[in-house]
């Protein structure tokens, strides 16, 4: 029988699960350090990730922050064996409620181009394809 499923905010003792979890979901890329973006996510009041949890096992996961303007998700993920549940709706539902509690008017996440399954999943939570450039620099060159 499955756990009945709590959302909480990560605390610092949630890495290792959590940074399984972004690996496990494919999250991950070669040029981000997920344990630095696990503190950076904690470290201050405009960001958070918001867990999961069945018991003390770690099923999903939102990183959700804000630059005072607009508020952006990242790492969403559900453990393999939850998806289709509704637990990635409701895990951006509650990103979407700590950014709205903090006055942030606005929400953005990115896809990658290849990646339709997830985009219609975001399509459907409302999030529609934005006509923008992005454009980055990497301040610190790997």
């Amino acid at each position: 029988m499955d756990r009945p499923i709590e959302l909480r905010p990560a605390t610092p003792d949630d890495a290792a699960a959590t940074i399984a979890l972004w690996h496990d979901a494919a999250l991950v890329a070669s040029h981000n350090d997920p344990a630095a973006d696990f503190a950076f996510a904690l470290a201050g009041p405009s960001s958070t990730v918001v867990l999961a949890t069945a018991g003390a096992t770690v099923v999903g996961s939102v990183m959700v922050g804000h630059d005072g303007h607009r508020g952006w998700l990242y790492y969403l993920a559900v453990a393999p064996t939850r998806r289709r549940a509704g637990l990635g709706r409701d895990l951006v539902a509650a990103a979407e409620r700590w950014l709205a509690a903090r006055g942030v008017p606005k929400v953005h996440l990115m896809v990658r181009e290849d990646n339709r399954a997830v985009a219609g999943f975001y399509e459907r939570l409302g999030y529609a394809d934005m006509p923008r450039v992005l454009m980055s620099k990497w301040l610190h060159p790997g």
